[in-house]
């Protein structure tokens, strides 16, 4: 309507003046009700022809939308295993911060399996005593068996030296008792020294290695324990909390609850523009909404992101192909808009629904010298009927209480 009312003050308007005022026709005489085509027929024709020109211009070049939602995120409230509710430590729209508790799962099988795990740390370290005393007996044992051997040895070589001086002293036979016996303690002695080395093996090796091997148990086991007690990811505020001590919880089949992150759909719209906009969408854009949820209120945006990718057109793999006509509505371009100034979003809550606009601005081509005096005048004009768009937004933003709660019947 108000394109008509624009277009008709340098096209009707100044056919009628013509006509009243050079031509001498009078409204109710020449000019009546019946004749007011034929007499006003190139003042309505051009009015026509530059109403739909001034649209296309505003519709194209200042796309408007009410597919503009502050879409926000929710994060399940899900332990990592299935359980029986042991305590709750919230209330419902309870405010949480990261890492404070939100309820507690029955703990008796993990806090065994900890206790399990702490004796094994104990028993590891306990072993390590025992194999410092085994060292300690390994140490005593070789000297016992070297002094043995010394002995054996000694004793062999006296009995040789007494059969070298007479013969007839120490028979053969002995002295190869003498010899099985060195032999004996001997080998008693490199036995000793190999227990030793065992031994020590296990306290430099063996035992550390189970010491590790308990403790990364005793972890696991704290871990576990720890994951049933359900703590909040992030700040934000519990929805849908309804969960009492007993109840059962289970991450595929049942969720504890909702938590909406504080800033969650706090910092921007999402706009659904037309496929017919794609070149026009630019990030930097300047652009406005009104809200449904802040009537009476127009919030200047500015376009931080314009996705490259339209949504309806996305496959999934399956078992069959794709068909063309299955896509029954073309979609739209993604568009990711924040309000241009700190604070333009207070009093919006999260999922609201808006009208957004977006202007476009030649201001940078208009500064360019070489530019040509056609393409100067038509980039003013675009910029220009820029304003009517956001006219019709306010308008809009004065008649959305109105249709909303008169017009549909809404409460």
């Amino acid at each position: 309507m108000i394109e008509v009312l624009l277009c008709s003050v340098v096209t009707i308007l100044p056919d009628f003046l013509y006509r009243r005022f050079v031509q001498g026709k009078r409204l109710g005489r020449e000019i009546t009700l019946y004749s007011i085509w034929y007499e006003l027929r190139y003042g309505i024709t051009a009015c026509l022809g530059l109403t739909i020109v001034l649209l296309t211009l505003i519709l194209y070049f200042h796309p408007s939308t009410t597919s503009a939602i502050s879409f926000f995120r929710t994060v399940p409230i899900l332990p990592e295993g299935s359980g029986r509710v042991e305590e709750v430590y919230v209330e419902v729209q309870h405010e949480v911060k990261a890492g404070d508790p939100i309820f507690k799962l029955d703990s008796s099988r993990q806090e065994a399996a900890l206790l399990t795990a702490q004796k094994r740390v104990v028993e590891t370290e306990a072993a390590f005593e025992v194999a410092k005393t085994d060292l300690a007996g390994a140490d005593a044992k070789i000297q016992e068996a070297e002094s043995a051997y010394q002995q054996a040895v000694d004793e062999l070589a006296t009995k040789t030296e007494l059969q070298k001086r007479n013969a007839g002293t120490v028979s053969e036979r002995e002295l190869e008792r003498l010899q099985n016996v060195v032999n004996g303690r001997q080998a008693s002695v490199a036995a000793a020294i190999a227990s030793k080395q065992s031994v020590q093996a296990q306290i430099t090796s063996l035992l550390p290695a189970q010491k590790a091997s308990a403790e990364a148990t005793l972890a696991e086991a704290q871990v576990e324990l720890d994951k049933t007690v359900v703590r909040a990811g992030v700040d934000g505020l519990l929805e849908q909390f309804t969960l009492r001590k007993g109840d059962i919880v289970n991450p595929i089949m049942r969720s504890a609850g909702v938590l909406i992150p504080t800033e969650a759909g706090r910092g921007g719209l999402v706009a659904g523009f037309s496929q017919l906009e794609a070149q026009v969408m630019k990030t930097g854009m300047i652009g406005e909404v009104t809200c449904i949820s802040k009537p009476l209120t127009i919030i200047p945006m500015v376009v931080t992101s314009v996705q490259d990718l339209i949504a309806a057109g996305q496959v999934q793999a399956s078992d069959r192909l794709i068909d063309a006509q299955q896509v029954v509505k073309p979609g739209t371009i993604t568009v990711y808009m924040e309000p241009l100034f700190a604070g333009g979003f207070d009093g919006v809550p999260p999922g609201s629904s808006c009208i957004a606009n977006a202007y476009t601005n030649n201001h940078d081509r208009l500064d360019d010298p070489n530019i040509g005096t056609g393409q100067w005048l038509f980039l003013h004009v675009i910029d220009t009927v820029g304003v009517v768009h956001a006219i019709i937004l306010r308008i809009q933003a004065l008649l959305l209480p109105v249709q909303t709660l008169v017009l549909s019947g809404g409460h």
